[in-house]
């Protein structure tokens, strides 16, 4: 099943802060860049927005019409900092169809179009409390965005217009007893998916899910993270597992210049858990080495998401697109498993 997908974005952000004791703007009091520094004063609010405009095209092989998707998404929220070492965050979010529906959005019933999942919503989108005891430490408790590492196995899906976000509690804490050390811990009842509160897949709710990751460097080779997953998830039985991994990643130096040679080496296994009744036990295997020059940088990779014929690895809480083509046709793993070679390339404009 062949399908294409093209997509133009625009984006529009916007973030200023004020000082409620001075009623004025206060953007080197407390930058947009790092809200939660616990070094910068309290009382000040931050108003935010962002205004995203996309175009998305899918030409998909067993439908007659192709889908054209011309959305709009604003977000509009706030930061404040009641005290010095507490944020509090609340964002509100619009999506909505410009011009005629001519995809399938999940909701519309335009079922004779390929899905492009957009639907148009109004909600929160986030909100949580923030609490940094410390530089380095800190616990968020409410609804909020969570991606770890490369978004494998948790991330936003910063693709669609409507976030994926975890109803959870989680905290993190760099330099442990002085060391180089890191850890991370979360605790999720509820995922609030990107299909939307509108749609019946739109959130998987009584969900038990444990999130935990420890990191070290390793001096100029990179640094090595543990991780362990613990998912129950009740509407979504197949998703249900235990997944133990370690990824290593880095980019040394190559001579004296900006040349960087980068990789990512990447194993985990997965046993089913909570409502899951298979017995199956899978593999997952990354392995990305590249380059990466000034501006620009390539790679090679191959994943391997191991399956059985009746299961597979699966990875319900990862950002989807950006892995297995970008073409959204393996959100869930195909039983037999997938052997995914990709070459990518990129390129970053210099700033001033």
């Amino acid at each position: 099943m062949n399908r294409i997908a093209i997509a133009f974005t625009g984006f529009f952000s916007l973030a200023f802060t004020c000082s409620s004791a001075f009623a004025q703007t206060e953007a080197a009091t407390a930058p947009a860049s790092s809200p939660d520094n616990t070094t910068e004063r309290a009382d000040w609010i931050e108003p935010v927005a962002d205004i995203r405009y996309r175009y998305e095209f899918v030409d998909q092989e067993d439908f007659e019409l192709d889908a054209h998707a011309s959305t709009l998404r604003v977000r509009l929220g706030a930061r404040i900092r009641p005290a010095m070492s507490l944020v509090l965050f609340a964002e509100g979010e619009a999506v909505v169809h410009v011009g005629p529906e001519r995809f399938n959005d999940t909701t519309n019933g335009v079922i004779g179009r390929p899905i492009v999942a957009d639907p148009e919503d109004l909600h929160l989108n986030q909100l949580y409390a923030r609490w940094s005891p410390q530089p380095g430490a800190s616990i968020t408790a409410g609804r909020q965005s969570v991606n770890y590492d490369n978004q494998r196995w948790t991330g936003s899906v910063g693709w669609r217009q409507n976030d994926q976000t975890l109803d959870a509690i989680t905290g993190g804490i760099e330099r442990i007893a002085g060391s180089d050390v890191d850890a991370s811990y979360g605790y999720a009842w509820r995922v609030n998916r990107v299909f939307g509160p509108g749609s019946p897949q739109g959130a998987w709710e009584d969900t038990d899910i444990h999130m935990v990751r420890i990191g070290s460097p390793l001096g100029s080779i990179g640094k090595l993270t543990a991780y362990g997953y613990w998912l129950d998830i009740p509407e979504a039985p197949i998703s249900s597992s235990r997944t133990l991994g370690v990824r290593l990643a880095g980019d040394p130096a190559l001579g004296a210049g900006t040349t960087k040679i980068t990789y990512a080496f990447e194993f985990a296994r997965q046993l089913s858990a909570g409502r899951n009744l298979s017995d199956d036990t899978h593999s997952y295997w990354l392995l990305e080495p590249g380059l990466s020059f000034g501006s620009g940088s390539v790679k090679l990779g191959y994943e391997r998401l191991e399956g059985s014929g009746v299961s597979a690895v699966q990875t319900p809480l990862a950002t989807l697109h950006a892995f297995n083509g970008w073409a959204d046709r393996f959100l869930v793993t195909p039983p037999t498993g997938l052997r995914d070679l990709y070459l990518g390339s990129g390129l970053i404009r210099a700033t001033t």
